[in-house]
């Protein structure tokens, strides 16, 4: 059984291995027909990391990220020879790529050289162990670059928030290294400082309540931000059990929801505003909400963030960032609720690119149907809303 395990893992890797090696043949394919259908060179290329996500049922970004490794891989024959006979994964070949993407082609062969992976010289080293002499060896062949990477990278700050068990989050900061040393050692002073003086709070609650405190000017960390809390009125009203749905977060347990609904956090007071949603009965389909507003448009935004959660791409769980009409504007396709969808912002690019279409297709929730330049066709249904009976 060791002996299978260790063989569909090797075959794991000659698959990953074919993937990629398809995957730069279908861009190059399409880029060539891109360029005889008149697309200038800026152009080119476009959609293509989407169709691939597609096809492999991962997020564009994944996809983007696929295309990119494969085509790093053409340039790099001892890496793409291990990770083919499986002496690297998918994900080490990633690390390996990833450290040298700074680096000239002809560097960046020769680091691939100088590591030789293909003849079991990386064998029996961890991720760590691997990062380290790739990037040694990177420093050798161009210090230059390599410095200018890290001080690019600071550009590249930001903040994202990402669901964990529990009804938790983690809440990440990408700071350059002195920035972030400073604000954690400041947390922890503040931390001891606080338990020395008798705070029963343990170092690190102590630590992540400071740092709500801070950024959101409140103890209790809500200050005037709309939270809309998804549930059904049995779940808010009768104590019920059916689970609701946190936007930005995913399905919380109904004990939880009414506690974040109906108790103000320490001594901060937040207004409590209900809002009526209506479904059709046995498929959950959000047919109409309340809404105080006049105007029309931003109810109609308000009611897609809720149908659709997150970007209603195939296997793209990005945060909706614009609204759009599945049946362009332009091609008279109407600003209702049937003919609009939320999507992220890289999506709703990558579906205006020639080749692309997308239409409605009538079933008991909202669905849409993508077709991509090679006439595939992905469905998307929007997610069941708190309530709605099992298929």
């Amino acid at each position: 059984m060791i002996e299978q395990i260790r063989g569909l893992e090797d075959l794991k890797s000659l698959a990953g291995a074919r993937q990629a090696d398809t995957a730069v043949a279908f861009d190059l394919s399409q880029r060539r027909e891109q360029a005889a259908a008149g697309v200038p060179a800026a152009g080119q290329g476009a959609g293509v990391a989407a169709q691939i996500a597609l096809a492999r049922r991962e997020s564009p970004a994944r996809g983007s990220r696929l295309l990119g490794l494969a085509k790093t891989l053409t340039g790099m024959p001892h890496t793409f020879a291990a990770f083919r006979t499986g002496l690297l994964s998918e994900w080490r070949a990633t690390l390996i790529v990833k450290d040298t993407i700074c680096l000239s082609t002809e560097d960046r062969a020769g680091v691939d050289e100088e590591l030789a992976a293909d003849t079991g010289a990386l064998n029996g080293l961890g991720d760590r162990a691997i990062i380290a002499a790739v990037r040694a060896a990177a420093y050798r062949r161009d210090p230059a670059s390599v410095a200018k990477r890290a001080s690019r990278a600071v550009g590249e700050r930001c903040v994202s928030l990402r669901p964990a068990p529990d009804t938790m989050t983690c809440l990440t900061a990408l700071l350059p290294a002195a920035q972030g040393v400073a604000a954690y050692a400041a947390l922890c002073r503040d931390a001891d400082t606080a338990r020395s003086n008798g705070d029963h709070r343990s170092r690190g609650q102590v630590m992540a309540d400071t740092l709500v405190e801070r950024v959101t000017g409140t103890p209790g960390g809500i200050s005037g931000v709309q939270i809309q809390l998804v549930m059904t009125d049995h779940t808010l009203l009768q104590a019920g059990a059916e689970p609701a749905r946190l936007p930005g977060y995913g399905t919380i347990p109904a004990e939880q929801a009414r506690t974040l609904a109906l108790t103000a956090p320490g001594e901060t007071d937040f207004n409590l505003w209900v809002r009526r949603l209506y479904t059709a009965p046995g498929t959950g389909e959000l047919a109409a909400m309340d809404s105080t507003a006049r105007l029309f448009p931003p109810a109609r935004k308000r009611f897609l963030q809720i149908r659709d959660d997150t970007c209603r791409t195939p296997y793209c769980d990005a945060p909706i960032r614009h609204h759009d009409h599945v049946t362009p504007w332009h091609h008279r396709g109407p600003t209702t609720a049937g003919n609009g969808q939320g999507l992220c912002e890289a999506c709703n690019h990558t579906k205006e690119t020639p080749g692309w279409a997308a239409q409605t297709i009538p079933g008991p929730r909202h669905t849409v149907a993508t077709t991509t330049p090679t006439g595939h066709t992905y469905h998307s249904t929007a997610p069941p809303l708190p309530g709605t009976p099992p298929a």
